[in-house]
């Protein structure tokens, strides 16, 4: 029972903090509706049962199946996560990245900022997504396109912090 309550206080704490990030991104609306599927039971269970407070449980759940359930279910129901974003190439007939709406690419770098400042707790600093996107760089299958805005973002956030990122990604209009 303890890892279930640890476990919704953990995805709870996240998810207000990516509404916080998203109402200072100018995309409040899509923040309130931001992994609702964290409560759902195909992700909540698999998450109190593999919950460790130091990392994802999709990564304990990986451990013990080698793919997490939980993990396939919310990406697929996620549009913020540029996983949920690959469809047959028309051309090709494999299966390929697709650029992602902008929409969806910010509410990615709140999640992304979010998620560091669950995790690092007291030790995060601004340029953590930054390294954590590039440690995932060289085997991650995103557009390119996508890739370059959001590296672009979180490269603004080290360098220039979040008062900075959040008023430019407010104003971005396309990519």
């Amino acid at each position: 029972m303890f890892r279930a309550w640890s476990h919704f206080k953990t995805i709870t704490q996240h998810r207000h903090a990516v509404i916080r990030n998203c109402r200072r991104a100018g995309i409040l609306f899509q923040g309130l509706f931001h992994d609702l599927s964290k409560y759902s039971p195909s992700e909540f269970i698999p998450g109190a049962m593999h919950y460790q407070g130091t990392r994802s449980p999709n990564e304990g759940e990986r451990d013990e199946y080698g793919f997490s359930y939980a993990w396939m279910h919310h990406k697929g129901r996620n549009k913020h996560h540029f996983e949920y974003w690959t469809d047959y190439d028309p051309k090709t007939r494999l299966m390929s990245p697709v650029k992602m709406p902008l929409k969806y690419v910010k509410e990615m770098f709140c999640d992304r900022v979010a998620a560091g400042k669950i995790y690092n707790g007291d030790k995060y600093t601004d340029a953590d997504p930054l390294a954590y996107f590039m440690k995932g760089k060289p085997t991650r299958k995103i557009h390119p396109e996508t890739s370059a805005l959001l590296e672009k973002l979180l490269r603004m956030l080290a360098e220039k912090g979040e008062d900075y990122t959040f008023a430019y990604i407010r104003r971005l209009k396309k990519y």
